[in-house]
């Protein structure tokens, strides 16, 4: 009985294998970036990156201190480096062509912010980057002092003091 319940398992461990495989091999999962992601696709990625976040993330404050300056700084690197795909202060209204074409689309921080992420937790994405995105790593680009100066300015993007809200406006795609 046992042997039997083992078999079991067993077949059903490579008959499932063998129509992952095929799935892929004969292309059902779309790979086109204009197609709308599948529940377990994104329940996959959503699960992988919360628990990476979890483990990897730096805790604790962010080691910017907020002042409007340091805000500011973080409103210009935003300027450069993100707001072609992120967008600016008109949200979704901003979303630029390339935004538009990249899957899945990246969320216009302006509408859907990241003012409740810890802190660390947008340090650690915009350092390494987010596989399956178009987010990328960049660690390579920007020191760990720009990154958590980008940090800090998603953080209070919703309360900017009056100079830095005023940069942040200007901000264009």
């Amino acid at each position: 009985m046992f042997k039997g319940f083992l078999l079991g398992i067993i077949v059903t461990i490579v008959v499932a294998v063998a129509a992952g495989y095929v799935t892929l091999r004969f292309g059902l999962i779309p790979a086109n970036a204009d197609a709308k992601p599948g529940r377990l696709e994104r329940w996959a990625a959503g699960t992988s990156l919360d628990a990476t976040l979890r483990r990897e993330a730096p805790q604790g404050p962010d080691p910017v201190p907020l002042t409007d300056q340091n805000l500011i700084d973080g409103v210009h690197l935003y300027s450069e480096h993100c707001a072609v795909c992120h967008g600016t202060a008109q949200g979704d209204a901003s979303a630029s062509p390339v935004a538009k074409g990249e899957y899945p689309a990246p969320p216009q921080l302006a509408t859907a912010g990241v003012e409740d992420d810890p802190p660390g937790y947008s340090f650690w994405k915009i350092k390494h980057g987010i596989r399956w995105t178009a987010m990328p790593a960049w660690k390579d680009t920007l020191s760990d002092q720009q990154i958590w100066t980008l940090a800090l300015f998603l953080q209070h993007m919703d309360k900017l003091p009056p100079p830095a809200e005023m940069a942040w406006q200007q901000v264009k795609n």
